[in-house]
């Protein structure tokens, strides 16, 4: 092995090196974490400045520039490094690549980034001068048969775009000039190569993807206006996209044939959480940890949306939700519960840097897998209580309600990648035109007549989670395929939990991507499975 000018080998130099640097990041990491953690549930101003101090502090932290080189120069050496280090160097290169920007380029990012962050969640919804929450106008929308109606709350629920569309085109600006001065394309082309992506690959499998639902999703669609029609008494070339329950129509509206609402009438919302727990504890796992370190209820203030995160990589993993006795809260529940075990049962011995999912889109696929089990007749009958005849005349609703939301979901993630990228080619572009050009396209509802608003700016993903919904996809893609994984394998339950902790969870991001889905499925990440699903 290699030695170094002071006598120790190029492993042993490379862990004194790595070793500082883990100590470093994970100080950072929890702080930031902590920060977020506690602006999230407040929403208070003093809070969110100390999120984007700590947020700013970890992104200075990997703008040094001589840790950089001294990485790269390390990796030029990798054949005689163990591969975790090899691993742990790689990760450490790629978080490095993104901030080597001049500290006041990275403080203007992450300032005006929370500045709108901030406007999210505390932004109220106004109708005939009232103020609605963002969760209280989404129940109004549901529940409401009157067209006007529905469109005074659909607007309500797009004004927050016109309050941050002026900053986010100004953050996407940035974001392209920090991009370019790091030798990419614009900001889409960096984050894309930075989530070791393919640009070129990744856009001809969601063209793919376009190809493989146009037919699908169409004949789905004109049956679901059909009966949207009839619900609000409407022709069918009247339906507008105030008429499809969900705002950006993410998700599929309840059916003329099975609404899952009506399972969770005589629930409350600690029955959610409890359910959650029984079902877990079945597959062998214990969320009592989690639940007791979660901010699980509304609250003023408070995120309006969900999310898990790991505090320290070490055990403290918690979740923000906004939980109601509705179907869409237990979804969201058991998704965000898998992200948490994902996090909680990952090698805790593996360096911190890579202590982690394999993939942003693996903790996504295990979060989509759980998410869609109330959908499930038989889940339905084990953990709803639900009459076995009941799920039985149910099971082909059901299964008819995932198809479509499956469907949807791809289209809407069609948009999504589609207009991100078309943004950071070109921010000045007339984006709202473009935002409707690519929902017609692609979901097929039309453009309101003579509407020029902000809309697209109203999804918060542009701000929070920039470059990521293609990663969703892909988390359906990867479900899919553990699906069918699954079905080869024992239907016991605890054998489920067993294969998750041994085969998803415990390998962390110590390999890349495409070479732990090989291993944990036995094949490369293809759609099939998600095809065959549609059929």
């Amino acid at each position: 092995m290699k030695k170094s000018s002071v006598g120790l080998s190029l492993q042993e130099e490379t862990n004194q090196f790595l070793a500082s640097y883990q100590d470093e990041l994970s100080d950072l990491y929890i702080k930031s974490a902590l920060a977020g953690w506690k602006a999230a549930n407040t929403g208070n101003q003093s809070d969110f400045e100390a999120k984007a101090k700590a947020e700013l502090e970890l992104k200075t932290f990997h703008s040094n520039k001589d840790r950089f080189t001294k990485i790269q120069e390390l990796l030029k050496a990798s054949a005689s490094l163990d591969p975790l280090t090899v691993r742990s160097l790689q990760i450490a290169e790629l978080e490095h690549k993104e901030n080597q920007l001049p500290n006041e380029l990275i403080k203007q990012m992450v300032d005006l980034s929370t500045k709108i962050e901030q406007t999210f969640n505390t932004f109220r919804g106004e109708i005939d001068g009232k103020k609605f929450s963002n969760n209280e106008l989404l129940t109004q929308i549901e529940e409401e048969n009157n067209s006007v109606r529905r469109k005074q709350i659909w607007e309500a629920l797009k004004q927050v775009g016109e309050a941050v569309a002026p900053n986010l085109i100004e953050l996407a600006k940035i974001r392209n000039k920090a991009a370019k001065q790091l030798g990419y394309k614009n900001f889409w082309d960096m984050r894309i190569r930075l989530q070791e992506h393919d640009p070129v690959k990744l856009v001809a499998l969601f063209k793919e993807l376009e190809k493989s639902t146009n037919k699908p999703f169409s004949q789905m669609k004109q049956t679901l206006d059909k009966e949207l029609a009839k619900r609000f008494k409407v022709k069918i070339s009247e339906i507008q996209a105030w008429h499809y329950d969900n705002p950006f129509f993410q998700a599929a509206p309840p059916s003329d044939k099975i609404d899952l609402d009506e399972f969770y009438k005589d629930k409350k919302k600690e029955d959610i959480v409890q359910i959650a727990k029984r079902y877990y504890s079945d597959l062998g796992f214990d969320v009592d940890n989690i639940i007791n370190r979660s901010d699980l209820y509304e609250r003023e203030g408070k995120d309006q949306h969900a999310f898990s995160t790991d505090i320290d990589r070490a055990g403290d993993v918690r979740t923000l939700q906004n939980v109601r006795p509705k179907a869409e809260s237990m979804d969201t529940m058991l998704h965000e519960f898998g992200h948490a075990l994902y996090a909680e049962h990952t090698d805790r011995s593996l360096p911190f840097n890579i202590r982690d999912s394999a993939h942003i889109f693996t903790t996504e696929a295990v979060a989509m897998f759980f998410g869609a089990m109330p959908s499930n007749a038989d889940w339905m009958v084990a953990y709803l209580g639900i009459d076995p005849k009941t799920a039985k005349q149910a099971k082909d609703p059901l299964a008819e309600q995932r198809k479509r939301e499956q469907l949807i979901f791809a289209r809407w993630t069609l948009v999504m990648l589609n207009f991100e990228k078309a943004l950071y080619e070109n921010p000045t572009q007339n984006l709202n035109k473009l935002w409707w050009k690519l929902v017609e396209r692609y979901q097929k509802v039309r453009q309101p007549k003579g509407r020029n608003a902000s809309d697209w700016a109203s999804k918060p993903h542009f701000t929070i989670a920039p470059v990521y919904y293609h990663n969703y996809m892909m988390g359906e893609l990867f479900a899919a395929q553990i699906r069918a994984t699954l079905a080869k394998q024992s239907i016991d339950k605890k054998a489920w939990g067993e294969f998750f902790k041994t085969k998803i969870f415990f390998p962390g991001m110590r390999k890349q991507w495409p070479e732990f889905v090989k291993e944990a499925t036995g094949q490369t990440l293809s759609a099939k499975h998600f095809a065959k699903e549609l059929k």
